[in-house]
């Protein structure tokens, strides 16, 4: 059997097909496997988030300062070019929590998973990826790929090129789409599945972005039902990058049941 870097090497040297309509498909019908749970899932993960994210404000400004720190962070989101000493640690500090929940959020792939092959996941699948060597590595490449999106995105506001660093920002999240799975399933190291992202989105790039942009307005009907329905189609999005990854790499199922049951 090919490893994950000899599937890579083919895909360099030969390509890939897919299919614009067996993926849809394939991503809709792991999505009704999934939504329900998952739709809870985020939408308790979004409730205790908040939670400790207002926690953290108070006990960071002072219960008799919130009311002050609101309006200043009101009156910095009218700016139109936010200052460097505020923009610079605020996006920082983003960035750094980002990469603390990310393999929280790399659970889900795990999830489509589990809705793939028939199998049960629960609440502690979700922490699947806070052990070695999946943390670490999820959590560098989340830093390298915020730092030069959120990066770029700066620059360019400062430039007065809001526009041009939008699209930019966009672009290096599109180019890294396979990341975290080629991180969770292809086992491979932040450097490689950054580089084999860029590569597997540089072979298909219209046929992938054509069902990204599908699959964006999916979710975005969740925001009709009072935006609680968001919780419940955003999942779409990890199941059809599952479906996606599945379709152009593969996943060894034999070697994912055997890392489960030498983990138990």
């Amino acid at each position: 059997m090919k490893t994950v870097k000899d599937r890579i090497e083919g895909i360099k040297a030969n390509g890939y097909e897919l299919d614009f309509g067996t993926v849809f498909e394939h991503a809709f019908e792991n999505y009704k496997k999934i939504a329900v749970y998952a739709g809870l899932m985020l939408f308790v993960f979004f409730i205790l988030v908040s939670i400790t994210a207002a926690i953290g404000l108070v006990a960071y400004v002072g219960m008799e300062n919130v009311e002050e720190f609101s309006k200043k962070l009101k009156y910095l989101s009218s700016l139109k070019i936010m200052p460097l000493d505020i923009a610079i640690p605020l996006n920082a500090g983003l960035i750094l929590i980002s990469g603390f929940l990310n393999p929280f959020i790399a659970g889900f792939f795990k999830m489509a998973d589990c809705g793939e092959k028939g199998e049960e996941f629960h609440v502690s699948t979700m922490f699947t990826f806070y052990k070695s060597p999946y943390f670490i590595n999820i959590f560098v490449a989340t830093l390298v790929v915020s730092f030069f999106s959120v990066g770029f995105s700066i620059l360019f506001q400062f430039l007065g090129l809001n526009f041009i660093g939008s699209i930019i920002s966009l672009t290096i999240s599109f180019i890294t789409l396979f990341t975290i799975p080629l991180i969770v399933f292809g086992k491979l190291n932040t450097a490689e599945a950054i580089q084999s992202s860029i590569t597997i989105v540089s072979k298909q790039p219209l046929v992938l972005l054509g069902l990204i942009i599908v699959t964006a307005i999916g979710m975005a009907l969740g925001l009709f039902g009072f935006c609680i329905g968001i919780f419940f189609t955003w999942p779409f999005l990890y199941s059809m990058e599952y479906s996606l990854y599945n379709s152009i790499i593969g996943i060894d199922y034999a070697s994912e049941i055997d890392e489960l049951g030498s983990n138990m």
